[in-house]
């Protein structure tokens, strides 16, 4: 599995590109189809996941999905191999994509490298992330996360930063 990222859009947003072979999905089309488009030339896009619908995140989900026939968020995609995770907090539709063979997950604005996402917003839970959290506590501490902003990290060395964070 290949993984390309994009930072894209006002707000430097991870855009991924994941590949397996001459097959790939996006993750998080956030902004400027043409780069995202270009990035994909070389390949058969057999899906679109996307981890919540804030703008910066979806900003090119629609031309996306017009310009190659798809829907976003379908439980299987061929050829890839991955769970939905639950995680509400930072917004009550955040999911992440957590491909266990690979050790990878992809966590929107869940976690960062050093930080979780915003639980500020009017559709936003302090009570749920904190949930969240736990919950993906209980996951493997060498999974590697691309989040929705900034450089991947490891998730055992984010565990030991959720106790700081409420």
């Amino acid at each position: 599995m290949k993984i390309e990222k994009l930072v894209l859009g006002p707000l430097e947003t991870n855009c991924y590109i994941v590949s397996i072979n001459n097959d790939a999905i996006v993750i998080d089309p956030a902004d400027e189809i043409e780069k995202i488009c270009l990035a994909l030339k070389d390949y058969n896009l057999k899906g679109i996941l996307v981890t919540h619908h804030h703008f910066d995140h979806v900003g090119a989900l629609k031309d996306l999905e017009d310009r190659f026939n798809l829907k976003h968020n379908s439980e299987y995609i061929e050829g890839f191999n991955y769970n939905v995770i639950k995680n509400p907090g930072h917004t009550m539709d955040s999911i992440s994509f957590y491909f266990e063979e690979n050790k990878i997950l992809f966590a929107g604005d869940f976690i960062f490298n050093g930080s979780i996402g915003r639980y500020d917003f009017l559709e936003s839970s302090a009570v749920d992330m904190q949930k969240s959290l736990e919950m993906i506590s209980s996951y493997p501490d060498d999974i590697t996360i691309y989040p929705g902003h900034g450089p991947h990290t490891i998730l055992g060395n984010e565990k030991r930063l959720f106790k700081y964070y409420f």
